[in-house]
Parts: C-alpha cells; structure tokens; sequence
C-alpha cells in the first residue's frame, strides 16, 4: 500500500454568510485567535480562527449563493474541554446556542455548540 506525505490536519473549513459576523463570534465571543485574515479577492477573505494554543484551525469561507451553496451544517468537529460541565455553563452564559451535557457511561460527556448561521460543532470533555 502506498504511504503519504501528508503529516497533519492544519484547516477545516466551514461556511457562513457573513465573513465579519463570524469572526466576531469565533474570537468575541468563543474567545478563539485569529490566526490569518488576507484577502483572496476584492470581495472575499481567508480567515482562519483556532482555540488557543491549537494545532488545526478553521476557515470562515463566505458562501457561494450563487453555486448553491448552503450553510448550517453539522461539521463533525470537536472541541476538547479539561470540564464540559463547566465549559457549558460559561458558554450559555455568553449567550451561545448549546445543547444540554450528554452523558452516557463510558463516555466522556459532550454539547452540541451551534454558531450564527447554525453550524453545529460538538464540545468533548478531554479524557485521560
């Protein structure tokens, strides 16, 4: 089988319908970095944001309405917390979409976040 060169996850994108917007909820309001902001063209920008520290970042891509494309999704992306509980409590008091703590047993316990335009990004307690 053959082997990659490929080492590492560095960007996953998601899209939103308003570059600004988003920004300001990633960085003002889940207390993410700004990593890049650099105009590709005269209309639109790569920007990336990452929680501290963080080795993958995620691109806010602005939406092609004219090419269909829609946003809201579930990413599948998750966010590590050292305390979900915690975590859930200071981020519903900022005033973000959250689900209630799942737990099961065996498993560490998780939320569900949903940004502005309804991406949904899911909120793990780390484990040991």
């Amino acid at each position: 089988m053959p082997r990659t060169s490929i080492t590492d996850v560095r960007t996953v994108g998601i899209t939103v319908t308003d570059q600004d917007q988003a920004l300001a909820f990633y960085v003002d309001t889940l207390g993410f970095e700004k990593r890049l902001d650099a105009p590709i063209s005269p209309e639109l920008r790569w920007i990336e944001v990452a929680p501290p520290g963080a080795g993958t970042s995620i691109a806010l891509n602005a939406v092609d309405q004219d090419a269909g494309q829609a946003v809201g999704a579930d990413s599948g992306i998750r966010f590590t917390v050292p305390d979900a509980t915690a975590e859930h409590a200071v981020m519903r008091d900022r005033g973000v979409t959250v689900s209630e703590v799942m737990q099961w047993p065996g498993v560490p316990p998780m939320y569900t976040v949903d940004d502005p335009d309804g991406n949904r990004f899911y909120v793990v307690e780390e484990t040991q």
